[in-house]
């Protein structure tokens, strides 16, 4: 049967990438829109050196998972603003990034609430003004900077909505390695694990084809191999190098087939447990595994490229998470048996969840 793969992002890869910015602006007028740090690293400085007058703002506190809350006066400022920003350019993490998503589509008349609302809705929201993005990742694993979603979440309602239109895909993506060497272990460990998450949520997934189960697979094998070893290397330019396109592959891959089950879970143990995004979806990885195989031979076969022998690869992939320290059992996260089997019913519920090719009625082991 005939198979559809789409992804209009221009992908810029490689050591030095960001020195592209100018010329995939081209002229434009941007906004930055970055996370607190980036500034004491030089990344601000960088980015104004580069762009000079084209610059016209800097956004720089954005913070983890954006917020409802947080993000109503920033875009309300932003589409009231007569410096006449053409773009966005969005500098962090999968937070930035999807902040400036947000930002990037216009209401008609100017106001946060109204794109919440449609949100909230789930009816059809038409921008009444759109700005270019061009997406610079400074973490190797949120994959945003090649998909067109965003997550934004209500904590006071405990809720997440989730934007995605097809103004949102990024005009650009500047992937440069050297950005990352200064992240954290933490970090490092959280998008990379991410970035496995994706990769494996786009083969055991409904919407999954043989160019994303290409990438998904390739993904795979270079995380497997580099992550572990990068993270008693933090300052490895090749290890930093391959994650950064690992995590570029594997965003490739769920572009076209969305999350599934593990990510359906990690909302629910965010909003509920505080627990980082990459953790939270990532450690519930062996137990989706276990319940996608044996679903359908044709992903037994791709998930089989990608870990190799399935009666063992649950067990692998447990070892593999628990000594990068990172446990993977509900209950060492304070939620028993019983919660557990409530949140994967849920969570199979959902849209993430409603990807999976597994079904709700086998038990949680």
């Amino acid at each position: 049967m005939p198979h559809d793969y789409f992804n209009p992002v221009r992908s810029v890869y490689g050591a030095g990438a960001l020195c592209s910015l100018p010329g995939l602006l081209a002229g434009r007028k941007a906004l930055l829109v970055t996370f607190p740090e980036a500034r004491a690293l030089g990344l601000v400085a960088r980015v104004e050196a580069l762009l000079g007058d084209a610059l016209v703002g800097v956004i720089e506190d954005v913070r983890p998972n954006p917020d409802v809350a947080e993000l109503a006066a920033p875009y309300e400022a932003f589409w009231g603003d007569d410096r006449g920003a053409e773009a966005i350019v969005a500098l962090g993490g999968g937070s930035a990034i999807d902040t400036a998503k947000a930002l990037m589509v216009g209401t008609p008349d100017g106001a946060f609430a109204t794109l919440v609302a449609a949100l909230a809705s789930g009816q059809p929201f038409t921008p009444a003004g759109v700005k270019a993005l061009i997406a610079v990742p400074t973490t190797a694993g949120t994959g945003s900077e090649v998909t067109p979603w965003a997550t934004i979440w209500d904590r006071g309602r405990q809720v997440k909505h989730s934007l995605h239109l097809k103004e949102t895909w990024p005009a650009a993506a500047i992937i440069d390695p050297e950005l990352m060497l200064s992240l954290p272990a933490s970090v490092t460990l959280q998008s990379g694990l991410d970035a496995l998450s994706h990769a494996l949520e786009s083969i055991w997934n409904v919407n999954a084809n043989p160019v994303s189960d290409t990438f998904a697979v390739a993904a795979v094998h270079d995380i497997l191999d580099a992550l572990p070893r990068l993270m008693h290397r933090l300052d490895d330019r090749e290890l930093r190098a391959r994650m950064a396109l690992a995590a570029l592959k594997a965003g490739m891959a769920f572009s076209n087939t969305r999350t599934a089950l593990a990510h359906s879970i990690s909302y629910e143990m965010t909003l509920r447990y505080g627990l980082p995004h990459g953790i939270a979806c990532s450690f519930p990885l062996p137990l989706v595994l276990a319940r996608a195989i044996g679903r359908r031979a044709d992903r037994d076969a791709v998930l089989a490229q990608a870990l190799g022998d399935l009666d063992e690869a649950p067990g692998r992939l447990t070892a593999f998470i628990e000594r990068l320290g990172v446990r993977t059992r509900f209950a060492d996260y304070g939620v028993s048996d019983e919660q557990a089997e409530q949140m994967v019913a849920h969570a199979l519920t959902g849209a993430r969840g409603r990807n999976f090719i597994g079904s709700a009625e086998k038990e949680i082991a």
